[in-house]
């Protein structure tokens, strides 16, 4: 990486060619006139220059998590090649579903701060990042069938999923004794996807095919849980969301002496030479802690 790129980093992270002047101990006149040479150098306009604050562009952000990640990456091997230890430090940015990430992610993100003093965490909510170098993610958790992509994929494990709904529910259908009875069920959906699937459902050497109906569809396992919970329909979901219901009651699982097909648990990071200690670290341990959460509840039953 050379002087212009250095100093493009300073910049963005400082927030202004006054900060990065002060960094780099010289003054902005030189920071600015290297950040205009690489401006030419690449044909595109990284920064939006005012008086008191500069900030990337569409590009500029673009490039910088771009060079943020190769420095990283540079600063890691250069450890290793002065025989230091390997050890996660920097900045990990994961990005997970929301509840999924809650309940899963958070737990071996905080063990991980605490082992690694030179590790700092970032943690995206969501499914909508799907751009890992234009939002600087480092690890991506997804849940479900995975689209082709040239990214490195890991497995992490199968979630098992279950149907479930509130014995008052079940009551006002006369309750489900067979796939056939989910034609009656209100279904809750967590996705437009899910609406317009099919579920298959399996015991022994027989798969039944049943399309759900129903009328409400919300992206929250913790909403959807609520409804459920609410008496006002019934869902296919993880089953990790609604143990605790199912053991108290609150909740009952439908047809349990049918299989149902499980959520794949995938991390997926960008390819590349060299893995930093901190993303194999993390995926080390998150899959760890996925195959014992649902070993353990597979056990429990």
């Amino acid at each position: 990486m050379n002087a212009n790129e250095l100093t493009f980093l300073k910049v963005i992270e400082a927030g202004s060619l006054k900060g990065a002047a002060e960094q780099l101990n010289t003054d902005p006149s030189s920071v600015s006139r290297k950040v205009a040479a690489l401006e030419r150098h690449l044909g595109v306009k990284l920064i939006n220059r005012s008086t008191v604050r500069s900030q990337a562009t569409e590009a500029g952000l673009v490039y910088f998590q771009g060079l943020k990640h190769i420095a990283e990456q540079q600063a890691e091997l250069e450890n290793r090649l002065r025989g230091l230890q390997d050890r996660p430090s920097g900045t990990l940015t994961v990005a997970a579903p929301v509840d999924f990430g809650t309940q899963f992610v958070v737990p071996v993100l905080n063990k991980m701060r605490a082992a690694y003093a030179d590790l700092n965490v970032e943690l995206l909510l969501g499914s909508h990042f799907e751009d890992l170098t234009a939002n600087g993610i480092d690890v991506a958790v997804r849940v479900g069938m995975l689209p082709d992509s040239g990214l490195i994929c890991r497995g992490l494990g199968t979630a098992e999923r279950v149907l479930v709904a509130s014995p008052g529910y079940l009551e006002q259908i006369d309750g489900v004794t067979d796939p056939s009875g989910l034609s009656r069920c209100q279904f809750i959906f967590y996705s437009r996807a899910q609406a317009n699937s099919q579920v298959s459902i399996k015991k022994g050497d027989t798969t039944s095919r049943v399309k759900l109906s129903g009328g409400f569809t919300v992206n929250s396992v913790s909403a959807v849980r609520q409804l459920v919970l609410a008496g006002k329909g019934v869902h296919l979901g993880p089953r990790w969301a609604f143990e605790e219901a199912l053991n108290i009651g609150e909740l009952v699982a439908l047809l349990p002496d049918y299989q149902l097909e499980g959520f794949p648990i995938h991390a997926l990071y960008r390819s590349g030479g060299y893995v930093p200690a901190k993303i194999r670290c993390f995926i080390d341990m998150i899959s760890q802690h996925c195959k014992h959460s649902f070993d353990s509840r597979a056990g429990a039953r």
